[in-house]
């Protein structure tokens, strides 16, 4: 039976299981969509990312149990990591092709950090099922590619407890609820993401988020660098900049497992 290299990374994490697992399989050219569907469902994580060498650099894809999405922040951080760590050690920065166009990952100190397409959220009237299904109303609501529920304190963020199905039913596939953070959380603001029409309840540190939440609070704040604190069960810690039409989104990794997988 043929098998495919893996490796289980803990993103935006500094010691093993915190942050966001993501499954990372490098593959020397690409295999049928339905195995890499496959592969992800079996794995069960948020996300797994394949990438293949590509010209210069990698080209990536990320599949959640359920379907192929565009974009992806912390299994992005992942493959850089595994990159970096396995494939190309002296390396300095990781491109990627993606269907969200050039990313790159580079070196920063400790940390690895992203160079992301900024998602600016623009307010805009919520839809009924929306304050149904995260059973508070927040102060604000704005979209972007996702919806944006701002509420007034950290407390109503950590304390949510949504109607999934009602959330799974809306019109774009995710929210994210945030508020200003406090000192029992840190940093500059905290948040919590809900993708569970692509097959993600609760997505515990989400990179692709803070595309929205960075520009978001770089404006509100009045200030370019951001700390964002996830408050998912694992919990996350992004150290961020705004820089206009694109936001910088860096952390930590921490390889949990090295394998091989069945490919059918």
């Amino acid at each position: 039976m043929r098998t495919l290299p893996i490796y289980f990374v803990d993103a935006f994490a500094d010691r093993p299981f915190t942050g966001n697992p993501a499954a990372i399989c490098p593959l020397e050219r690409w295999i049928d969509d339905r195995a890499m569907q496959a592969i992800a469902a079996e794995i069960g994580f948020s996300e797994t990312a394949f990438v293949v060498r590509e010209g210069g650099g990698w080209r990536i894809r990320w599949f959640t149990p359920t379907l192929e999405v565009d974009l992806v922040g912390h299994a992005t951080l992942a493959a850089a990591f595994v990159i970096f760590e396995r494939l190309e050690p002296s390396a300095a920065e990781v491109r990627f092709e993606s269907l969200s166009g050039p990313l790159t990952v580079s070196r920063q100190g400790a940390l690895l950090a992203m160079d992301f397409p900024a998602r600016v959220a623009r307010p805009v009237t919520p839809p009924p099922c929306l304050v149904a299904g995260l059973g508070r109303s927040p102060v604000a609501v704005l979209a972007a590619t996702h919806y944006l529920a701002v509420y007034a304190e950290a407390d109503d963020v950590a304390t949510l407890t949504p109607d999934l199905a009602a959330l799974a039913a809306l019109d774009r596939a995710a929210v994210i609820v945030t508020a200003p953070t406090s000192p029992k959380f840190g940093g500059d603001f905290v948040s919590r993401f809900f993708a569970p029409a692509n097959g993600v309840p609760e997505d515990p540190v989400s990179g692709v988020a803070h595309c929205t939440l960075v520009p978001y609070w770089a404006e509100r704040l009045g200030k370019s660098g951001l700390v964002g604190r996830q408050l998912s069960r694992r919990g996350g810690t992004l150290t961020c900049e705004d820089r206009g039409t694109r936001v910088i989104i860096a952390g930590h990794a921490t390889l949990i497992l090295e394998g091989r997988i069945a490919a059918g």
